[in-house]
């Protein structure tokens, strides 16, 4: 009879964190560059001198899908998307770096280039300064250039460092941004191209995402169920039992 419970328990458990995850790729169906999180459930054996027999379910995210989304004409000129595969290079709060395919760029308060969130931007030789009242333009190669008003000359002023390591060797963290497993920087990579005036969406499939959801949900009330039927069996058991 334990054996019915454990599973059950164990299934009910994960089916809860997999609803969290779908639930957090589908409020984030309209963030620029994100990449959904992928899960699955699978059965492991308990370990155990008495316990070799029993069972339990464990849930398991298996990476995120690096698919890319689809792309969105802004005109803007601080817009960029990377075209294929390539990763933005971001300082994260600890100053490490990390790595994004959201690209709407802002020029911050002390003129260097950041993400809306406040996250530096790093080129080629780290943190990219932006000059006061001067039209910007990206090129393919991430070369960004300034023209101020009223000079016909257009200075570089950076370079967007832009990298691709396997994706096999990115997580995903607490903070939506990717780092490698080893927590070790990832070397520029020149065949990696942007887009100027585009923003890439999010690759969640709202349509998968919610069938998911609703798929969870059932699976979730079935294991009530079997909690219920193991409850009543266990009762009238006692029931045969009792002198």
């Amino acid at each position: 009879m334990d054996r019915l419970i454990y599973t059950s328990m164990t299934g009910a458990k994960h089916l809860l964190h997999r609803q969290e995850t779908l639930a957090n790729n589908l409020a984030n169906a309209n963030a620029t560059g994100f990449r959904a999180d992928k899960v699955a459930l699978r059965a492991v054996p308990a370990r155990g001198e008495t316990a070799g027999t029993r069972v339990f379910t464990l849930e398991t995210t298996i990476g995120s899908d690096f698919t890319p989304g689809p792309m969105t004409a802004t005109g803007r000129a601080l817009d960029v998307a990377v075209q294929g595969e390539g990763w933005l290079v971001i300082q994260a709060a600890d100053g490490a770096e990390a790595y994004t395919r959201a690209g709407s760029l802002q020029s911050g308060p002390d003129g260097t280039l950041q993400l809306p969130g406040g996250q530096q931007i790093l080129g080629d030789g780290g943190p990219i300064t932006l000059p006061a009242d001067a039209n910007v333009t990206i090129a393919s190669d991430g070369t960004i250039s300034a023209k101020n008003a009223g000079s016909a000359a257009v200075n570089a002023v950076g370079r967007l460092k832009l990298v691709n390591p396997p994706s096999n060797e990115l997580v995903k963290g607490p903070d939506g941004l990717f780092r490698t497993r080893g927590g070790e920087s990832a070397d520029a990579d020149s065949n990696v191209r942007i887009a100027e005036g585009t923003l890439e969406g999010s690759n969640v499939n709202v349509v998968d995402a919610m069938i998911g959801m609703i798929s969870a949900a059932r699976q979730f009330e079935m294991q009530m169920k079997l909690l219920e039927s193991a409850q009543q069996n266990e009762q009238r058991a006692s029931s045969l039992i009792a002198p």
